[in-house]
């Protein structure tokens, strides 16, 4: 997919006064470069740009709403997906600061049953992805429509129990929604407050948020941005999803500005102690001494000399991202309101202009023939991790859909005939190498840092 994502409408923004000239140009060659993507009548986004304390730019650009033709406005609200485990995170960590919860918990304490063999699963190996505790996304509910559901918190934890663990705790980091849902009822358990409520109170009101909110599809929230899915080259709105499975993991919506109010309230200690945030943003280590990219609701990473702290969301009909950049003091936050698949790469191109960085994933796409594109359509699977891929075509292009929900709508830049470049998987170079037998393609082989092979079985 071509980035489709704003139209000629933009919202109103805000420049601060006092820029230097410098920081005047970056803002020019960011709106330039979003300016840039329009094309066609498409979903848009919001975007927030601050350094050093200053907005350097808080802007609104495309459609908040398609069907209504409603401009994007830098103050509309946004589901903000799995930045939703930093607030989570937060409020675990304030039942810590008030000595009701300790880290080193074993979370047997406050979830009664829930076994996995007599290992020690901690609220820290909550926080941190190291539980080994798999996705809520692996549960077979065998009921139709299941994502439409309003199972109780207790429902899908009692599935989990029955699911076997992927290693044992503190061993490895494996990113999984599982571990902020637990989190959530926790927070329930021994505050004797539901999730939302706990949130509001101890959480979004202390921040002084007012644009934030547990999603609700009866509540009326004003400016409330519509969400989008890209399916056959075309928008749809997005299908209806229970708030009660992302729960405690990604079920908030927010906008801009208040994303940075809330980046401010943190780092001023207005949450919890600062000693304690300070600890939340370091990465974590294993119990073998490896360091992982992840604290306690926060990613914490180094590119090009470059540290970074933040969250991103994905979450049906949107993709959001906040990230802050501590030795330049420069804080960005970009919210869409459609499933792209080139967000992440439009984050980074942003991030690259204000550093001044060529990115490492410009590559040369060559054309390929309609024929060749149509013998690369099928389903292929991995057995050892159950796990399929969708390939299909669109705009000039094959694209991607895993099973595992973890990717979808990812582009494939032909580099040759039969090699691939995937440039929305930002966090490690992707490649896709087709293998073809008797001059039919009866495998693709996607190699990260080692090759993971994928058989055609339609």
């Amino acid at each position: 997919m071509k980035l489709y994502l704003f139209i000629l409408f933009t919202g109103l923004s805000t420049l601060s006064f006092g820029q230097s000239k410098q920081d005047k140009e970056l803002v020019k060659q960011i709106d330039k470069a979003i300016l840039g993507n329009y094309k066609n009548y498409t979903p848009g986004c919001a975007v927030l740009i601050a350094k050093k304390g200053e907005v350097l730019l808080e802007k609104g650009y495309g459609t908040a709403n398609i069907e209504l033709n409603v401009p994007m406005k830098s103050e509309m609200v946004f589901r903000i997906g799995s930045i939703t485990k930093q607030f989570t995170a937060m409020a675990i960590l304030q039942l810590v600061d008030n000595g009701q919860i300790a880290l080193t918990d074993n979370i047997q304490k406050y979830i009664k049953d829930f076994h996995f063999k007599g290992k020690i699963i901690t609220i820290e190996n909550l926080l941190t992805h190291t539980s080994g505790i798999k996705g809520y996304e692996q549960i077979d509910p065998k009921v139709p429509n299941a994502m439409r559901v309003d199972f109780s918190p207790k429902a899908v934890i009692d599935s989990l129990d029955k699911l076997s663990l992927e290693f044992d705790p503190n061993t490895r980091y494996n990113y999984s929604n599982s571990n902020y849902f637990l989190l959530g009822y926790i927070i329930e358990q021994v505050s004797g407050k539901s999730y939302q409520q706990y949130i509001k109170e101890n959480v979004i009101e202390p921040a002084g948020l007012r644009s934030t909110f547990y999603e609700s599809q009866t509540q009326l929230i004003t400016n409330r941005a519509n969400g989008y899915s890209l399916s056959d080259g075309k928008y749809w709105n997005a299908d209806f999803i229970s708030m009660a499975l992302v729960y405690s993991a990604g079920a908030l919506r927010s906008n801009v500005s208040d994303l940075y109010k809330w980046h401010k309230a943190l780092y001023e200690g207005k949450i919890v102690k600062k000693e304690t945030f300070l600890k939340a943003i370091q990465p974590y280590k294993l119990v073998d001494g490896k360091q992982i990219d992840y604290g306690y609701g926060f990613f914490n990473k180094t590119e090009n000399g470059i540290n970074s702290i933040g969250h991103g969301g994905a979450i049906d009909g949107f993709r959001a991202i906040e990230m802050y950049y501590p030795e330049q003091e420069i804080y960005i936050n970009l919210l869409c309101n459609s499933e792209t698949d080139t967000f992440e790469r439009f984050f980074q191109s942003i991030s690259n202009i204000i550093f001044g960085i060529k990115s490492e994933n410009e590559v040369k796409e060559i054309k390929l023939s309609g024929e060749i594109l149509e013998s690369y359509v099928g389903i292929y699977k991995n057995d050892k991790y159950n796990v399929s891929i969708k390939i299909y075509r669109a705009n000039g292009r094959i694209y991607g859909d895993l099973s595992n929900g973890t990717g979808s709508y990812l582009m494939f830049m032909a580099l040759t005939d039969t090699k691939f470049f995937l440039p929305d998987i930002q966090r490690v170079k992707t490649i896709a190498d087709f293998v073809k037998e008797n001059g039919k393609v009866t495998k693709v082989i996607l190699t990260q840092e080692q090759p993971v092979e994928f058989t055609k079985i339609e």
